[in-house]
């Protein structure tokens, strides 16, 4: 990432993180106080070897993680901008986590005996297709496992367009529990696209429910700095507004950290409107800092933010 905020041309000097959006929600749970375990592959190079430090460091299983030496790690670099879209460079073809595969999830079969929850994200199945049988394979163990599964569709245009994402990502959310997204990504996968792409807006509320009717139990629309709603399968909305940042820094890693908050707090068996609310504070921690990992906040740190302003719990 950039040190420096402007134009990546113009920039010279930048600090490496750990960053990858299964890996910020490992995190990101891990310090919210949950087990986590982490499946797929790094390069047999010194990034790989990071990567695995950073995990096992933050307290996330990484024993199927698998270190591919035949393969690099994936690569991105990044500007940091205040009035335009940060600019991204990808060196990932090729990469260790293209390599992944079902056996993969197969050797780690033993992981879903027990675990509660699956989190996946619509990168995984753009990588490639060996990736793709993974992520299906993983649904597959989870459900033998009676897991709750959860779907971040993370488009990412670089790997294929929208009309590609669309129905793999559709397929996904019908054998998925629980469905997250930002509202230009629910849009497209709910066949909405075409109002966006006639510069209408989107009601979250349309777009969540085009979800339902029997393709998934929960939809939630990531709004940003204005929050986030949850819309059920049995016509139950649930919303909660955003928290005012005075001084956003990065936005990446947002949506990561709100997803590690709300799965967090679901596993807790918190209220819908308590699980969003925390959520929204997760990701606005995640915003105040540069990188993907660094404010991700611990539970303490998230109930600091959460508290009224003088209580007990706030960091002073």
């Amino acid at each position: 990432v950039a040190m420096s905020r402007g134009a990546l041309a113009e920039s010279t000097t930048f600090q490496r993180t750990v960053a990858g959006a299964e890996a910020n929600v490992a995190v990101g749970l891990a310090r919210l106080g949950r087990s986590v375990a982490y499946v797929g592959r790094v390069g047999g190079d010194a990034f790989g070897a990071v990567i695995v430090r950073r995990l096992r460091g933050e307290g996330v299983d990484v024993s199927h993680l698998v270190v591919d030496e035949d393969a690099p790690t994936g690569l991105m670099i990044r500007e940091l901008r205040d009035l335009v879209p940060a600019s991204v460079i990808y060196h990932r073809a090729g990469s260790a986590a293209s390599r992944s595969g079902a056996a993969d999830v197969e050797a780690a079969s033993d992981l879903f005996r027990g675990a509660r929850w699956l989190h996946l994200t619509g990168i995984t199945p753009a990588l490639s297709p060996a990736a793709a049988d993974a992520t299906s394979r993983a649904i597959e163990l989870a459900r033998g496992a009676d897991a709750t599964v959860s779907l971040d569709l993370n488009i990412r245009r670089r790997l294929w367009s929208e009309a590609q994402a669309a129905p793999v990502l559709r397929a996904l959310a019908a054998r998925s529990d629980v469905v997250l997204g930002g509202l230009d990504e629910v849009a497209v996968v709910a066949g909405l696209a075409s109002t966006l792409e006639d510069g209408g807006g989107v009601d979250p509320v349309r777009a969540g429910a085009a979800f339902l009717g029997g393709v998934t139990d929960r939809v939630v629309v990531k709004l940003g700095a204005a929050g986030s709603l949850e819309c059920r399968a049995d016509g139950t909305v649930t919303r909660s507004p955003g928290l005012p940042i005075t001084q956003p820094v990065d936005p990446v890693g947002a949506g990561d950290a709100f997803t590690a908050g709300y799965i967090a707090l679901t596993l807790e068996g918190a209220a819908t409107a308590e699980v969003l609310r925390a959520a929204n504070a997760a990701g606005a921690a995640a915003v105040v800092t540069v990188g993907d990992m660094a404010g991700l906040p611990t539970r303490r740190e998230l109930a600091a933010m959460l508290a009224p302003p003088g209580g007990p719990d706030t960091i002073r």
